[in-house]
């Protein structure tokens, strides 16, 4: 990235900052007592999910703050807690993606995306990747006739027929158990990835925090992850990307923006990060060519292949330290 592109980015991330600010402050004063709250953990954490939800808006995701949603100044298609898909605005993607389609066709693809056939999490993963990639092929009854027709969930031609979705945070309930991850990005209304941001502290015992929160809300509330492409963990401008399956120390950081072989002056990894990788264009090459699953006896693995750009360690810095 050119200093032109990086000075141009860097003054409209600080406007959307200020902006963003300003509705988190509303959103919190205008809540209910007893609400849901923005500032868990404290000024920390809301500085973290500032900083992400700046970014998100400046790649040009439309960014929602729970409080507008639960005040019913944001309609999401959500019709309770337990809900992780959005299935009006799925509805409605898929609509534009495959416009000579008729409705027994999208409805029968929502059925079997929104269908699990197995009580493994990652069984259910891989299937909805091979969705996700391959398409949905389906069978409806139309005109009397049994038709076999193929459903797209996303549109890899025309990225303004998607919809690019960030909220913060997100209140999952399933069975028993509540949680509420820091940001779920919504692509169609499919929860692709989940941030779990932590406090900083002493730098391992923060990042194990994270990994642990995060293997927590996969145990506890698995349906939202048997949609997951990516889980990130932020903490300060610091952040790390991986996998389902992946082990704490296969979370690594995202090198570059744009492919160049150094990373962008003066940018922090989070800022990398999220637009290394949450790039409109960059994400879905990510889905549908750098995503894996392998198989190793009875145990599935996924795995994000990187390229060498990405993971090419860079001379550490006084304020770069290591993991």
């Amino acid at each position: 990235m050119n200093p032109a592109q990086l000075k141009k980015i860097t003054v409209k991330a600080s406007r959307v900052t200020r902006k963003l600010r300003r509705r988190f402050d509303l959103a919190q004063s205008a809540m209910p007592l007893g609400g849901s709250k923005l500032r868990v953990g404290g000024a920390s954490r809301e500085a973290i999910a500032l900083s992400l939800l700046t970014w998100f808006e400046v790649i040009g995701y439309t960014v929602l703050l729970e409080p507008d949603i639960a005040l019913g100044k944001h309609q999401i298609g959500r019709s309770s807690y337990s809900d992780v898909v959005l299935y009006q605005r799925l509805h409605d993607a898929l609509q534009k993606i495959n416009p000579k389609k008729p409705d027994e066709a999208i409805t029968a693809a929502i059925h079997q995306v929104t269908s699990t056939e197995s009580s493994n999490l990652l069984e259910n993963n891989r299937r909805f990747h091979t969705f996700l990639t391959n398409g949905v092929e389906v069978e409806y009854l139309y005109k009397e006739k049994i038709v076999h027709d193929k459903v797209w969930l996303i549109d890899t031609s025309n990225l303004l027929n998607n919809d690019w979705l960030a909220i913060h945070p997100l209140t999952v309930v399933e069975g028993s158990h509540v949680h509420c991850p820091d940001v779920v990005v919504f692509i169609n209304g499919l929860p692709l990835a989940v941030i779990v941001s932590i406090q900083p502290s002493d730098e391992q015992a923060t990042f194990k925090e994270g990994y642990q929160r995060i293997q927590t809300y996969i145990e506890q509330i698995p349906k939202l992850f048997s949609y997951n492409t990516f889980l990130v963990i932020p903490y300060g401008n610091r952040a790390r990307v991986g996998t389902l399956t992946s082990d704490w120390q296969e979370f690594l950081p995202w090198r570059t923006i744009d492919g160049e072989d150094f990373p962008a002056k003066g940018a922090t990894e989070l800022e990398i990060l999220i637009q290394g990788i949450f790039d409109k264009r960059r994400f879905l090459e990510q889905v549908l060519h750098l995503i894996v699953f392998e198989e190793n006896g009875s145990s599935i693995r996924k795995k994000l292949l990187r390229r060498p750009f990405c993971t090419t360690q860079y001379p550490k810095k006084s304020s770069r330290q290591g993991w």
